[in-house]
């Protein structure tokens, strides 16, 4: 049984928002004058009182249109975004893995992003040390390009990089957020046979995609997500069609210029 497992993530009424600026604002003297007004800024509820249970081994796989709150609860639970709301609770190191670019520093070359973005992750010097080779060797990047400040950067050659620093170990939890999507298809099915070793290491995968043939090739359990909550959770087929049908139905539903 399910609920005999051991609970790695677990969200009771989460609740997270945050700030939008509301008028135009090019300077301090806009700013200012808007501030004798009412507030530039209105707060937006992105996760609205959401439960969620993730056990231990799980590969869960995130659906939904762009702007139901995937990211931010991706966010959330990789501790870069603060709830406001309920109660979350994290056993277990965090490996995001978030849209591209994210954790980067794009002034600092590829070799100095491994070495801080590793040291973030929780990795001791030694493990940079003996890890450094095989990060460089996966992401494919010459001795040239591991040199080079990651804003000159590509888009691919940002997702290897990212990519390969997420996956020196197996960490206890991992999240991707869309960020393989640029890649080209021979490091995309490299990172798949990646995911798969992590995914029969027993570390547990929070997977976010558009592309149903990743979530089903990829995860044990799916959800749907839409307006800040979880609309569907359970098997991925079932997920993935009622995923499809809700994307036919709002695409019908829009009146056509």
């Amino acid at each position: 049984m399910q609920n005999n497992r051991e609970i790695i993530i677990e969200a009771k009424g989460l609740s997270v928002s945050f700030l939008i600026q509301r008028h135009g604002i090019n300077n301090i003297k806009d700013f200012i004058i808007t501030m004798g007004v009412k507030s530039p800024f209105e707060k937006k509820n992105v996760l609205k009182n959401l439960d969620l249970t993730i056990y231990k081994g799980e590969c869960l796989g995130v659906m939904g249109r762009n702007g139901c709150g995937k990211s931010t609860l991706l966010r959330t639970i990789a501790g870069i975004m603060k709830p406001d709301g309920g109660t979350l609770t994290v056993n277990g190191n965090v490996a995001p893995l978030m849209a591209l670019g994210v954790g980067l520093e794009p002034e600092l070359s590829g070799l100095e992003n491994i070495r801080l973005v590793g040291t973030l992750m929780g990795l001791s010097k030694k493990e940079l040390k003996n890890s450094l080779a095989s990060i460089i060797d996966f992401s494919e990047l010459t001795d040239d390009e591991i040199g080079m400040q990651v804003k000159r950067y590509s888009s691919g050659m940002m997702a290897r990089l990212a990519f390969s620093i997420a996956v020196a170990t197996d960490p206890e939890i991992l999240i991707i957020d869309e960020a393989l999507a640029v890649g080209d298809l021979g490091f995309r099915q490299k990172c798949a046979m990646r995911i798969n070793e992590i995914k029969k290491s027993g570390s547990t995968i929070i997977y976010v995609s558009h592309h149903l043939d990743e979530i089903k090739n990829t995860c044990t359990r799916a959800i749907f997500m839409e307006d800040g909550k979880i609309a569907l959770s359970g098997d991925v087929n079932e997920v993935c069609e009622y995923y499809t049908t809700h994307l036919k139905r709002k695409t019908t539903a829009v009146p056509v210029a």
